[in-house]
């Protein structure tokens, strides 16, 4: 009776023992913005569950900082929370949030991370676990040329293709005050949408000279991110002047003109004169008929 009491007794104890057992899951809850920019920062927030086990004691969670993420100086890769004291919020959770740079050369679609969790302090046998960063480059890049430019009308147009696969909202061109160019009248253009591959212009008054014309275009990506870059194009105005050949069909086209309206000059001036001279001749043989 004595042994099976005791046998009792080590089994209530072990099953208590099991049911303390620390045991901790991580999820990631969050990521913003979704999907995430090469380049840019992302935020990626954590949960800890199972926190509110006593046993849990000095829980902690570490992002490891490898491709695609990188860290900036000084920030922090580690969370921590006592276990069992339902502190942070009073959850029995634990939130962790980072906020990380992705690589400019991560990959369209899912890329890889991984966080070590556990109690204490993190070692080689701390848990790992894998998450996804959705990642798409939603970036835009642009060729920006000068297409024409009429010193009479002082027009200036530039032409700009959307060399990226992403499509573009509320597209706009400024240029900037410099040197090489002075704008008259407003010197921003709202060109509008532009998808991928596609090309449009944009219209200013302005009058340039030789030499490298900075312009900035701004533009709304596809996750509604307003970004701004700028573009140096350089601008010839000898592209910009009539050629030779063309300057001597002006001149063969306008000689011709002088050549036709001299000839009817000629024409009406001749045969006026004819006209004086039959009438004069008829004048002179009237009278001698009459003497």
């Amino acid at each position: 009776m004595k042994r099976s009491g005791v046998i009792l007794l080590a089994l209530v104890m072990l099953s208590f023992t099991v049911g303390a057992t620390c045991n901790l899951d991580v999820s990631m809850v969050n990521q913003d913005p979704y999907p995430a920019v090469p380049g840019d920062y992302v935020k990626l927030v954590f949960q800890v569950s199972g926190t509110q086990n006593p046993e849990c004691r000095d829980v902690s969670i570490e992002l490891l900082e490898k491709y695609p993420i990188t860290f900036d100086p000084g920030e922090s890769h580690v969370v921590k929370i006592s276990g069992g004291t339902y502190s942070r919020d009073y959850s029995s959770y634990l939130i962790a949030p980072y906020k990380v740079r992705l690589d400019g050369d991560a990959l369209d679609g899912d890329n890889k991370i991984e966080v070590k969790f556990g109690t204490g302090s993190l070692n080689l046998s701390s848990s790992l676990k894998s998450f996804n960063i959705n990642v798409d480059d939603t970036r835009a890049d642009f060729e920006v040329f000068i297409k024409d430019y009429d010193s009479a009308t002082k027009t200036i147009t530039f032409e700009i293709l959307n060399i990226a696969k992403a499509n573009v909202e509320a597209l706009t061109l400024e240029i900037p005050r410099q040197g090489n160019i002075d704008i008259q009248g407003t010197n921003t253009n709202i060109v509008g949408d532009l998808d991928s591959n596609e090309y449009t212009t944009a219209d200013f008054t302005a009058v340039p000279r030789e030499g490298e014309i900075t312009v900035k275009i701004s533009y709304s990506d596809a996750i509604n991110e307003r970004r701004t870059m700028e573009k140096t194009i350089s601008f010839d105005p000898d592209y910009f002047t009539p050629s030779d050949a063309n300057g001597k069909r002006a001149w063969y086209t306008y000689l011709i003109y002088i050549i036709i309206i001299g000839g009817v000059v000629y024409y009406f001036y001749n045969r006026r004169k004819k006209k004086k001279a039959n009438h004069a001749h008829h004048s002179k043989k009237g009278e001698a008929t009459f003497g």
